[in-house]
């Protein structure tokens, strides 16, 4: 199941289940496959068939002798339930959901104190309920779902570094937390490397190894590792990774290989997450191409699909409706800081000259794109010197520059020893509103707040 071969892991486990049918492993892998599946495809139409599929699993597990691993398949099964009520925006189902799923965590570490996995559920879900953004606080209070990232971490790493049967799942959710709210971290980047050689037949392993290095900045890695993923009919389809790797090429200034691999998730994808994103990437691949005909084409391509869900596809319909113009060559710099090329970045940036014309938008975005750029090659005088000019030059602008230079402030004053300042910056990254990248901002610098209590 891991690997993504699902086919084959459903054979296992239906000729297990007919074996041992109240095995209540058996019963958590057998959902767990239906799950994955679903997760990675985006396909709605699965959604009744899974969610019926999981009640059928969790009354079957309640008619079985009480034990750790019944007990910690049962919250297993009902936070898989949550996570697809609330993927498919059944907000409500899937909060409640995610109570019961925790109330059952929290009894089964009570009676279980020592259940390995247990532990890693528990950290789990005290980590993602402590980060979720102030404005939805309320109502998970409401639920009675108090979070807590710093005991989440403890118990997550407990799970990952001893053995047990869910260990590396466990090791997996913790890099992964730690690369998405506190920035890059090469403890992450080493585990999916580790992890990749031990089982280069693991597609997932492949997936988290391009994730990682892309969010890391590094494009040349990240793209090696997608081109290294096992392939073939034995594996479920994961048309996202061509989403990642259209990125990837667009950093490169591949363009016409960025475009192929866009459409080809475009094709593939069932989802409604991330097609605007897409159809806006195949927009700027043809734009800096010069063909501004086909640029213009995906354009409009952009409000007529997708959801505006994610932060991506905010973003892009944003574009769409503020009608403001791109600046070639910031957004050219932006992409080769995504992929990590900080010195060619500077060297573009290096053209731009600002106007009295400039939009205040374009104007905002060159001090920080060179802030990051210097960030990212260690000149951290520098750096810091382009984000609180950036900071500076903001004031209550409704971008994303801003708080994002905050944010990326307060991470320099606490590597820094800074602590003051550090927890100033995060507080003042909170402070901004209705940016594009709120949710995930907000999100990081909670948890960094929370980090130095």
């Amino acid at each position: 199941m891991l690997k993504l071969r699902t086919t084959a892991a459903r054979n296992i486990i239906k000729a297990e289940l007919r074996q041992q049918p109240h095995s209540p492993g058996a019963l958590l892998v057998d959902e767990g496959i239906s799950f994955t599946e679903l997760v990675v495809s985006q396909d709605a139409g699965r959604y009744d068939a899974l969610i019926e599929a999981q009640n059928r699993c969790l009354e079957a597990l309640d008619r079985l002798p009480r034990t750790a691993l019944r007990d910690y398949a049962r919250a297993e099964v009902r936070l898989h339930q949550a996570a697809t009520q609330v993927m498919f925006e059944h907000e409500l189902q899937g909060a409640w959901s995610l109570r019961q799923a925790y109330l059952q965590v929290q009894q089964n570490a009570k009676r279980w104190p020592h259940h390995l996995p247990t532990q890693k559920t528990m950290g789990l879900c005290q980590f993602l309920i402590g980060s979720v953004p102030e404005g939805y606080r309320w109502f998970l209070n409401l639920l009675g779902l108090p979070g807590n990232t710093t005991a989440g971490l403890r118990h997550l790493r407990n799970a990952a570094i001893r053995p047990h049967d869910f260990q590396t799942e466990a090791e997996i959710l913790l890099a992964l937390i730690r690369q998405t709210y506190y920035g890059a971290d090469e403890e992450a980047a080493a585990l999916t490397t580790r992890l990749t050689r031990a089982q280069p037949d693991n597609l997932l392993f492949s997936y988290l190894a391009v994730s990682v290095q892309k969010k890391l900045h590094r494009a040349d890695e990240a793209l090696a590792a997608y081109r290294a993923r096992p392939v073939g009919n034995a594996y479920l389809p994961a048309p996202y990774l061509h989403h990642m790797a259209a990125d990837l090429l667009l950093y490169q200034g591949q363009y016409a290989a960025s475009l192929r691999a866009n459409q080809q998730f475009a094709k593939e994808y069932l989802g409604v997450h991330y097609r605007k994103d897409a159809w806006f990437k195949m927009y700027l691949a043809h734009w800096l191409s010069g063909n501004n005909q086909a640029a213009e084409q995906c354009r409009q391509q952009i409000s007529k699909s997708g959801e505006t869900v994610v932060e991506e596809d905010r973003y892009a319909q944003r574009f769409v409706d503020d009608r403001l113009p791109l600046n070639p060559l910031l957004t050219k710099a932006r992409l080769q800081l995504d992929g990590g090329y900080y010195r060619p970045a500077l060297a573009t940036l290096g053209a731009f000259r600002a106007a009295s014309s400039t939009p205040l938008r374009d104007k905002l975005e060159e001090p920080y794109r060179r802030a990051r750029a210097y960030h990212g090659l260690g000149r951290l005088d520098s750096a810091r010197l382009f984000y609180t000019h950036t900071i500076a030059l903001s004031g209550n602008a409704p971008y994303y520059f801003a708080p994002q230079a905050a944010l990326q402030m307060g991470y320099i004053c606490r590597e820094a020893g800074q602590l003051a300042k550090a927890k100033a910056y995060f507080q003042k990254a909170l402070s901004y509103n209705k940016h594009e990248y709120k949710t995930s901002t907000d999100a990081k610098a909670k948890v960094a707040l929370a980090s130095m209590k």
